[in-house]
């Protein structure tokens, strides 16, 4: 049996946003405790609390998006429910998730980076379906209007494209490496007003 190397990006991934948790926690808690000291409700305060709300569900999401996965481990179905939930974290596109109860997290990482790359694709917003059928997967967005890279949608299945990605695309970078340690493949169907990705 070949051991498969340590995956560092993810584990990175993991250790940052283990580490970020914990103190967006705490000051959510201090923000609650002062909600309930008595203190009249300000403009300010419900900022400083919807920001850290936001915050804490964008970490838990990157968690799954760029933290290593385990094989055989398993992401509950009403977390992966709490952190796609609409209205959250800002999101301009809305996902419905139809995989019910928990589900392998290796799958919802792929499809948590993928996810991005229909947010990088619909930045005036968009609907965004996810299907599950037995090991198959299906993601398939629509918008009114989409703005696609081209260089970057190659990424998804040859990661030696040659094209620089910038930080806040690396998403588009990361497929490809872990479709490969799954030993899955990827299909994506791109059209005028709408995407279908296959895994």
């Amino acid at each position: 049996m070949t051991h498969q190397p340590a995956d560092l990006t993810a584990l990175i991934g993991s250790r940052i946003c283990h580490d970020l948790i914990s103190p967006l926690g705490a000051i959510g808690n201090g923000v609650e405790l002062l909600q309930m000291s008595g203190q009249p409700d300000s403009p300010e305060m419900a900022l400083i609390a919807e920001s850290i709300a936001n915050a804490n569900l964008r970490i838990r999401f990157f968690r799954v998006a760029f933290g290593a996965a385990a094989d055989g481990q398993m992401i509950a179905g009403a977390e992966i429910a709490s952190l796609l939930s609409p209205g959250t974290d800002n999101r301009k596109v809305e996902v419905a998730w139809q995989p019910a109860g928990d589900q392998p997290r290796g799958a919802v990482k792929l499809a948590f980076l993928l996810l991005q790359c229909f947010e990088t694709a619909m930045p005036w917003g968009g609907h965004v379906q996810v299907r599950r059928d037995g090991e198959h997967w299906q993601i398939r967005g629509e918008a009114e209007k989409l703005k696609i890279d081209p260089a970057l949608w190659a990424l998804l299945s040859d990661p030696q494209a040659g094209h620089d990605v910038p930080p806040a695309q690396v998403h588009f970078a990361l497929i490809a490496p872990e479709l490969a340690r799954q030993g899955r493949e990827i299909g994506v169907t791109i059209a005028e007003r709408s995407i279908s990705v296959e895994f």
